[in-house]
């Protein structure tokens, strides 16, 4: 098991490193949109090149990230349920919404979206927008961003298994649970 924790640290490594550079790729796309509103609205210039590298950066941003985020347990879940079970439970559903609903769905979306972008590569696709950019690279962000979250997920069930063995620490959530927000909520309203 401490072979297993070794390897999912070692993912947890990689989300993070990633995670951290793409992150800065919402500046970039800033100052590109700020960048092509203001040629656009002062010298009359525009190209579907700045709108395309947006959603490219967009794109980056959002499908690989999606691994940092699951590390940081900040994907969307429902807090007011969750938040009040025990760490233990908690770790029960993490490793059963892992196994049954995570894993198979970045598994299929890897499996489909691997031959459309290896498509797209070998035919040198460009946009059909005219002064457009090749199509490939935003295509190998699907399997590349779902590669990340596949094997983020798979870390997270066994660094789960490693604390229900009483192996690995119960990791802070990033935020307190909504749960929590609205019991003190409820205790202001009742002072």
């Amino acid at each position: 098991m401490k072979a297993l924790l070794r390897i999912a640290h070692l993912i947890d490594y990689l989300n993070e490193r990633v995670g951290h550079s793409v992150y800065w790729l919402i500046l970039v796309t800033v100052l590109i949109s700020t960048g092509n509103a203001i040629s656009r609205k002062l010298f009359n210039v525009s190209s579907n090149a700045f709108l395309e590298i947006q959603w490219y950066l967009f794109s980056a941003v959002f499908l690989l990230a999606a691994g940092y985020t699951l590390k940081q347990n900040e994907h969307v879940r429902v807090d007011v349920i969750s938040g009040r079970f025990s760490k233990r439970t908690q770790a029960w559903l993490d490793i059963f919404g892992g196994l049954f609903f995570l894993l198979p769905m970045s598994l299929i979306i890897l499996y489909y979206s691997w031959p459309f972008f290896t498509h797209s590569l070998l035919s040198q696709e460009w946009s059909g927008n005219p002064g457009g950019l090749i199509l490939w690279p935003a295509k190998a962000l699907i399997p590349a961003g779902f590669l990340l979250l596949l094997l983020q997920g798979i870390a997270e069930i066994i660094k789960r298994i490693g604390f229900l063995l009483g192996i690995e620490p119960p990791e802070p959530p990033s935020h307190p649970p909504l749960s929590e927000f609205m019991d003190a909520s409820q205790k202001e309203g009742e002072a």
